[in-house]
């Protein structure tokens, strides 16, 4: 095929038209190149995503710290937690470590 003829062509003809082909640079710049291209909106979507999954966990671990907190309002609540989670005692009392042995045998 000639240019000519190739110039006759109607799809040749929409496609070398000026406006079209600098729409399709445009569109091809905004796409790849630009500063706020594509790829770097899906980039900033995923991180959006796992942020809001992170504000989701934290805010259910919120949620339990609340009532943990509400529960240690009554004060033998209180002591139960300080002895279970710091192993706090009494002034008068004394604590015992017991430690099991294991059923497996080891050398």
């Amino acid at each position: 095929m000639r240019f000519k003829e190739l110039r006759q062509k109607h799809w040749f003809k929409i496609i070398s038209n000026r406006y079209v082909l600098i729409l399709l640079v445009f569109t091809v710049w905004m796409a790849f190149f630009d500063s706020n291209s594509l790829m770097v909106h899906n980039e900033l979507d995923e991180e959006l995503n796992k942020l809001e999954n992170n504000k989701e966990y934290y805010q259910e671990e919120i949620r339990q710290d609340k009532a943990i907190i509400q529960g240690l309002d009554d004060s033998f609540e209180l002591e139960k937690f300080a002895r279970e989670t710091y192993f706090m005692k009494r002034d008068n009392e004394e604590v015992f470590i017991i430690e099991f042995q294991d059923s497996s045998k080891t050398n």
